[in-house]
């Protein structure tokens, strides 16, 4: 019986196998299409993948159990993830989740006893110009209204397939709003490559490889991730690294809430993206890339493969890759399955490499020690992009546009109250208060720039701009107007850390847990001045001991808001002196509930009255 059943799921795991080399370094791809078959991770598939793959069970369980999107028991035929983020609250995703249950008489993360269907959230699915939206199946439905999710709750009941529901439940825009080089018209496949072959076509390789570097250098291209390193320095660090191989990664996983512009730029401006890849490639003397895309950007994958098989049909990709002879680039990509810190470089290559998404102790950083533990170049899918218009436009029309310190453009994910949301090309230098203007927001009392990690401003700071000497941003641009409680934002993004600790460090596993519980604790009505100074505790051990960034920023919503609408935490200090966290009558309520008891001797408080 158990050959049997080894035998069966050999059918479907040996092609997959096949296409991934039998190599435990694409252990998460292979993962990800097992578990297609079922719908879950099947345990005989994992002792055949053990045996194929030459793994202990230890490992393929511990990689699968790190992903959100990866189940190694049933759960469910359809699997529903609401958006959790707070601009699809804003717009009544709770509601709609609640009413979803209804319909299908089971309750938020749990598998309803049919086996059908589970419900539950995740953290935010890229799609916040267009939400309240959810994933099904890990595709994304946009735009949910009641109407939508009692049709929704229907076709799951007569258990239709997904192809079978209509087409515009899954439609996802390109909302673009002001366009600039990088959104402009687009540029033919490959010209960008050929630009900056040309320009050291009478040069021996390795001098066109310097001024192709050197032309990034002068531009001033700092990497549009957040962290704003120079990509230049970055490249050539990578380029002078010993070792006999390179490799450049494109980081597309754009995990932080509120931001969305590079799912815009890979649908929009994929060639783009790839253009500035080979040219990396180029300086840096790499033959391999890949794409690490987001695991809620699922659906864009064969679009994306069509349009890889059509450069390397037109000679853009692969033995020559466009350029001179001696000179070969690939690309392929990787999907990830649901961990936002695997948009941190050295934990998205540990995922890259078929591993647990846990960040890397640096030194040594990744442009000598990267992907396989060579020099491996790790930009944004912006900064690619970026690098594409400088070898096409030159270096004095990239300049034209930003500040001395911030030069060319940046995308700008807009959504939250305004009328206008979507993606914004924005020059460097302009103030929060025209971004404002640009996307159509009134009555704002504030704005989230760069997500939760980023920095919240109020109207007194509207003035300021956005750059690297000011407001750097990855892109997240998040609008709040008076309607909106800012502690309950806080809130948001606070629980948003605490889902998301990958749980390696103590400090960040527990700390983190420490402040959501504090924020509770706080929305509960039992906050006191003492929680402010153990939140400040908080913030110094997460700063000083976390292992990553995740740590180090995961106060910042909370002190941020604290300092600049203090009112809304004061409203909750209902006590003036020290309450402990832990409510003894509270936590006796599921008990009056079984008893059906609520009378005042049933309450501990009410008996202590008395007792006075």
């Amino acid at each position: 019986m158990r050959s049997a059943s080894l035998a069966s799921h050999a059918a479907y795991l040996d092609p997959i196998l096949d296409r991934f080399d039998a190599d435990p370094l694409n252990l998460l791809q292979i993962l990800r299409q097992a578990q297609e078959h079922y719908g879950y991770i099947h345990p005989d598939a994992v002792d055949y993948l053990c045996a194929r793959l030459r793994v202990p069970r230890t490992k393929i369980e511990g990689v699968a159990s790190f992903y959100a999107f990866l189940h190694l028991r049933p759960h469910g035929r359809y699997r529903i993830l609401f958006s959790d983020n707070v601009t699809d609250h804003m717009l009544g995703s709770g509601a709609l989740m609640q009413r979803l249950c209804r319909d299908l008489w089971t309750r938020p993360g749990r598998v309803s006893q049919d086996g059908l269907v589970s419900i539950g959230r995740t953290s935010c699915t890229g799609m916040c110009d267009q939400g309240p939206a959810m994933l099904v199946n890990e595709r994304a439905v946009t735009r949910l209204t009641p109407a939508r999710i009692d049709a929704i709750g229907a076709l799951v009941r007569a258990r239709a397939p997904l192809s079978d529901w209509p087409a515009e439940y899954f439609e996802v825009s390109s909302i673009i709003h002001l366009r600039g080089p990088l959104l402009g018209d687009p540029p033919a496949p490959g010209a960008a490559v050929a630009a900056a072959f040309a320009r050291g076509a009478d040069a021996v390789l390795a001098q066109a490889e310097a001024a192709a570097l050197a032309q990034v250098d002068a531009a001033g291209l700092r990497g549009r991730g957040g962290a704003g390193f120079a990509t230049a320095a970055k490249w050539k660090a990578c380029r002078d690294a010993p070792g006999d191989a390179r490799y450049v990664v494109c980081n597309a996983d754009e995990g932080e809430p509120g931001t969305f512009k590079d799912r815009v730029l890979l649908t929009e401006r994929f060639d783009l993206v790839l253009d500035g890849m080979t040219v990396c490639a180029y300086v840096v003397g790499a033959r391999q890339g890949f794409i690490y895309l987001r695991g809620e950007y699922r659906y864009l994958l064969d679009a994306l493969e069509a349009k890889l098989q059509a450069r390397r049909d037109a000679g853009l990709l692969g033995p020559h890759a466009g350029g001179p002879d001696g000179f070969e680039f690939d690309v392929r990509i990787h999907v990830g399955a649901g961990a936002y810190v695997c948009g941190e470089e050295s934990a998205l290559l540990e995922s890259l490499e078929g591993k647990r998404g846990t960040p890397r102790n640096r030194p040594p950083f990744p442009v000598t020690h990267g992907y396989r533990g060579r020099p491996t170049v790790v930009n944004n899918v912006e900064t690619f992009a970026c690098a594409a218009r400088i070898a096409l436009d030159g270096v004095d029309a990239f300049r034209a546009r930003g500040t001395e310190q911030s030069s060319g453009t940046k995308l700008l994910s807009i959504a939250g109250d305004c009328r206008r949301p979507g993606v914004y090309e924005v020059a460097f230098g302009t103030t929060i208060a025209e971004v404002l203007e640009f996307a159509g927001a009134r009555d704002t009392q504030a704005v989230q720039v760069g997500g939760p990690a980023g920095m919240c401003l109020s109207t007194l700071e509207f003035g300021r701009r956005i750059g690297f000497e000011d407001v750097p941003t990855a892109g997240a641009f998040t609008i709040f107007d008076h309607r909106r409680d800012m502690f309950e934002v806080a809130r948001n993004y606070v629980r948003f850390f605490a889902h998301e600790s990958c749980g390696f460090c103590t400090p960040c596993r527990v700390g983190t847990t420490l402040l959501r519980n504090l924020m509770d604790k706080l929305h509960q009505g039992r906050g006191s001045p003492y929680d402010f100074g153990e939140i400040q505790q908080l913030n110094g051990l997460l700063q000083s001991l976390s292992h990553c960034g995740l740590g180090h920023s995961a106060c910042n919503p909370v002190l941020d808001t604290i300092e600049r609408f203090r009112p809304a935490y004061e409203r909750r200090l209902v006590n003036r002196e020290f309450v402990p966290a832990f409510d003894l009558d509270r936590a006796l309520e599921p008990a009056r509930a079984m008893t059906g008891r609520d009378d005042a001797g049933a309450h501990l408080g009410t008996l202590d009255d008395e007792s006075d």
